[in-house]
Formats: C-alpha cells, structure tokens, sequence
C-alpha cells in the first residue's frame, strides 16, 4: 500500500537497506542546482524507521543529498517540506534497487552487493536481469567482482582506481596476490593488461619487450632474477620467473629515462612500460625552426664535404683505413646538428608533457609535446594566428569587414565545386592531397586529421592483441621496420606535410599511397563480424599480391597444431603434404599429434593451411 504525506526534511535519513552506497560530490551539486530552479520533480519514496516520527528514504537518497546540499547554503530550512510515498519496509530492497537500476547507472561494486545479495536468496541471474531490466551479461559481469579483494573495490568506490583496472583483478580470486599486483606496479604504469599479466602467469618470455628493455635475461639475473632456460632454444631463450622484480627494473630504468627531460621544463614527464592508448587522440605542439650559429653552420658544411669526398672513395673503393667508422661518426654529428634546428618554444613547453614508453622492440621512444585534456587540448584559438574570427571586430576597436553566416555559407559552397573542378584537372595535385590526408591519419597522434580539406576517411586498427605471440610474427617486425623508416622522412609537423607532399616525385608519392593503403588493410575474421565481404576481398587481394603465407608463417606445434583437434591436425597435413604424410600423422595420434604435425610440414610447404592469402 503507497500513501503520499508531506515530511519536514530533518526527518528524513538514509535508508541503510538502500542498495546505492555511492554519491558523487559533482553529481550532488548539479542536482542541487537543478531542485533550487524546478523543485523536486519526484517525490521521495520513505518507510517509517525505528524511531518516532523519523522515516528511511528507500528511493531518493540522492534527492535527499542534494537538499541538505542546499540547506548548508542556506537556500532552505530544516522544516522544508518533502513530498513522499510510504512505502512497505518488506518492499526497501527491491525498491531501492529498480529505482537505482532503472534511472541512473548504479555504482558497479552497489550494483555487485545488491545482485549478489538477491543472487544469494537463490534467485537466478535471468530472473534478476529481467526483473529489473537489464542484460544477463550485466549481472553477470557485477556477480564476478565477488572475487575482487574488497581492499580493491574499497579503492574503486574512492575513485582511486579505473573500472577497467578493477575488472582485469576478476581474472583471480587469490585477495592476497591481487593486492601484491596492485601495491608492486607504479602508479603510471597499472594498465589492465598489465594487471593480468601479472596475474595469470608468473613468467615472461625472454621475447617480451620488458625483458629486452632491461638488457635481458643476463641483467635480470645479474640482479637476483630467477630464470627457467628453454633447452630447446638455439637462440639461449627463457623464461623470467620473478614478475615483481622484472617490473621493478623497468620501473628503475624507465624513471632514470626521465631525468634530463624533468630538467627542460615540460609541463610533465610520464614513463610508462607499453605506449598508451590515448596518445592517439589527443593534440600535441611541434618544434620551430632556428637558424643555427655561424660556427654550428661552417661545421655542419664542412661535416658534408667530408662526408661526399669519403662516400665518393668508398665507392670506388680506394677509401683509406677506418674511412667506414669516419663515416658513421660523421652522420652522428650530422644528426646532432640538424637536431638543434628545431626547438620548442617555452610557452608550447609550458602546457605539453612528453610521454616515455618501451616499443614493441624493447627500446624507448619519446612522445614529445603532448597535450592532455586537462592541459587545455581543444580549447578552441581566438583566431588563427591571432586574427579576429570573421564577423567580429579586432581587438584594437578599428573597423573589421564583416559577413553573414548565410552568406559565408553560399560562397564556400562555390568555392568548395571550383576546387573539385580544378582538382579533376590537375592530377598531380589531387595525389598529394590524397595522400596527406591519408599521412595525417596514420603519422601523427591527436586531431591532425582536420588539417586537409579532403574529406577522405582511413581506419588504421593494431590487429597485434588479435595475434597469440606476435613478437614471434615476421610480418609484425617488418612492418614496424617500414614505419620506422618511413617515420623519419615525413615532416614531424602535420602542418608541414602537404608543402612536402607536393614537393615529392610522383613515383615518390605512389609508394606513400601505397604505404597509407597498407595500413587500412584488414582480413582480421573475428568471432563475430560484419565485414564477411571485406574479408573475402582481402582473399582477392592476397592472389592479386601474389603472397605466400609461407614466406610469413611457419606452421608449428606451437603457432598452429595445439590449437586444433586431433582430426583436424590430420586434415590440415593431408591438405598440405599429401594423404601418406596423414597417415603417419594418425599413427601417432596416440602419443603427440602435433609434434608428428610439425615433423611433415617442417620444410615450410603448408601453404594451404587455413591463415594462407586465399
């Protein structure tokens, strides 16, 4: 039975069977201001409390906040008058929930207790997802933080920590190696990803990009580490046993990295043990050019003359002893000059941050100049270098020739036709503006992509977490390698690039059209997906190419036969070596199929096994 009564605010308190615990201060403060214009716009739902004349809120909790928000302002008084429905005390629990679930998200770990409060009154997860409108997979995800540590989900409800960091802890119910894995990782470096590595295994290949970092298994073990050798490696490979003093190292090495960029005056420096997602969505600033000194310059020109007259005898091969070393050292003097041709001005410095991180090789790399949101990325200019915006007067208060939107709008239009009719007939052009557009989204971190005024659209997806050991793909290394190369010839200012792509030979072009395409190719098959078509026409694509995934892939136990059945390891030799080398396939099903499996298609002539181009 519901009855609606009017009660003075001073009687109202939280509702301890409230299933939301949670109360975001910012959340808090809006709504006051909204109750403060429009008055509550709900009533209050209330059951009577053990006290006389007090009653519990059930639903309304954060309205109740905002109130007494509102009274610490002095806007009401304690008597203010509360529109609420009585409610059953039987009812609470499950009134509260709806009422969470059904308006606002709920906090996930309030959402967590009250599922698995109802979970443990033997109600199953369709019931509850259905009774108050949600997904199974939902309740099911706020049912698996019962085996987070309650240590963590005390640090999640204080915003100390991410939602994606507290679920990589569900890979675990061990409380105790949670919090080890939590307290053991630098702040900056608490990736979800890191997390469950950390969680799921206690050894790291000696392959893997933190191991490399560190100066591999001989410095790891050098300082205590413990270390489980493949006798089967040529190449002397293991395993790290010790996660926890791996991640210390690199926490080590990498906080030393930071030093000389702490004392340039940067906003901040961040090091961190894999590149961060959200660099490539967000601004950064760019180095100016300088002239260099009159003694910096005579050095660098006669550094060339040098350079051109040892080059010149090497080729003719009468160049003198240690001429190749002269070389060398030439060019890395040539590049610390050329260096100090750049260099960024101290107000860029003073908002932008360098982000440190260790590349899939192993090696550290340098994000300079990057703006974070909260340093102001986005905040739209006055004007662009520091002209008025049209239709506004200049500051100075002088006349400023002014346009209607309207009209602004009609002339851009023809403009924007004459320059498609003039690109159609100017070939040349229209490839370099092709193809900056294309560099600008695959070069460059942050919202470059707005610099070109072709509205040409490519997606460029990492495809490496698609890959079980992608450290072990040929096609993964020498991909980067083409990046890196091409990574130094591009202008490192986006605002730079279309001048340069203009300045470039066609057949120079080609190749950067053909560098941006590669890029957006894609024949990832998914579990689920909706690019069947695409994906067979990566198929066309393949045989248009001419690839052979043998030159790619060497199917092994490791990369192909453990992952399959034993049929299907029979099926997969017969189709590339031939029924006779099935048979002896079969013959050992018994002991080790995939070791037998490896054996036939050792000479690198399973082509047509399922990851082929076609």
């Amino acid at each position: 039975m519901t009855t609606t009564i009017i009660i003075e605010l001073h009687k109202l308190d939280a509702d301890p069977k409230n299933v939301r615990k949670t109360y975001p201060a910012d959340s808090i403060a809006a709504l006051a201001a909204s109750i403060k214009v429009n008055g509550v716009l709900q009533n209050l739902v209330v059951r009577t409390a053990e006290k006389k004349g007090r009653y519990f809120v059930t639903a309304g909790e954060r309205r109740r906040r905002a109130l007494l928000l509102l009274l610490d302002q002095g806007e009401i008084q304690r008597s203010h008058a509360v529109e609420c429905k009585v409610r059953d005390s039987e009812d609470a629990t499950e009134i509260s929930l709806t009422e969470n679930v059904m308006r606002e998200d709920m906090h996930p770990v309030d959402a967590y207790e009250a599922f698995h409060a109802l979970a443990a009154e033997g109600k199953a997860i369709p019931d509850i997802a259905a009774r108050f409108r949600t997904t199974e997979i939902i309740v099911r995800r706020r049912l698996a933080l019962a085996k987070v540590s309650p240590k963590l989900l005390d640090l999640y409800r204080k915003e100390e920590m991410t939602f994606e960091q507290l679920s990589a802890f569900t890979v675990s119910d061990d409380h105790e190696r949670q919090e080890q894995v939590w307290n053991g990782l630098s702040t900056w470096d608490r990736h979800a990803s890191r997390i469950k590595s950390n969680l799921l295994t206690d050894e790291v290949a000696s392959t893997e990009r933190r191991v490399k970092f560190v100066g591999g298994l001989d410095a790891y073990e050098q300082v205590g580490g413990i270390i489980r050798r493949d006798l089967f490696d040529a190449d002397g490979g293991g395993y790290a046993l010790d996660v926890a003093l791996l991640d210390r190292l690199v926490s080590e090495k990498l906080e030393e990295a930071t030093v000389p960029y702490r004392q340039q005056d940067w906003k901040w420096v961040e090091a961190t043990s894999e590149r961060p997602e959200w660099m490539f969505n967000v601004p950064r600033v760019y180095p100016v050019e300088v002239e260099l000194s009159d003694e910096l310059q005579a050095e660098y020109d006669a550094l060339c003359q040098e350079h051109d007259a040892l080059a010149e005898m090497i080729n003719n091969e009468a160049e003198e002893e240690g001429a190749h070393e002269r070389v060398d050292a030439i060019n890395r003097r040539l590049d610390e000059i050329s260096e100090s041709k750049e260099t960024y001005l101290a107000e860029d410095k003073a908002r932008s941050n360098i982000v440190l991180y260790v590349n899939y090789h192993g090696k550290l790399e340098a994000a300079i100049g990057i703006i974070r949101k909260e340093d102001g990325a986005g905040d739209a200019d006055d004007g662009e270098n520091g002209n008025a915006p049209a239709g506004v007067e200049a500051k100075d208060g002088t006349p400023k020739l002014t346009h209607p939107a309207t009209l602004i709008e009609d002339l851009t239009a023809q403009k924007t036709v004459a320059l498609r009719v003039e690109l159609f007939h100017n070939p040349d052009v229209a490839l370099a503006a092709v193809v900056h557009a294309m560099l600008l989204r695959i070069a460059y971190t942050g919202y470059v992509s707005e610099q070109s005024a072709l509205q040409v659209s490519l997606t460029y997806e990492r495809v490496e977490g698609s890959m079980k050991a992608p450290e072990r793909c040929k096609a993964v290394a020498e991909f980067e390698s083409v990046q890196e190369n091409y990574g130094h010839k591009i202008p490192g200012n986006p605002a730079e690039l279309f001048e340069w792509c203009l300045a470039q030979s066609r057949e120079e072009l080609l190749l950067l059209l053909a560098y941006a395409a590669a890029h957006s190719v894609n024949a990832v098959e998914k579990k689920f997906t909706d690019r069947r078509s695409g994906i067979e026409q990566a198929n066309q694509l393949g045989r248009a190419l001419n690839v052979r995934m043998t030159d790619w892939f060497e199917a092994t136990a490791d990369s192909y036969f453990n992952h399959i059945n034993r049929q299907s390891i029979a099926l997969a030799v017969a189709e590339a070596k031939g029924e006779n080398a099935s048979l002896s396939v079969k013959a050992a099903i018994a002991s080790d199929p995939s070791a037998e499996a490896n054996a036939e298609v050792d000479d690198g002539e399973a082509q047509s096994l399922p990851m082929a181009a076609e």
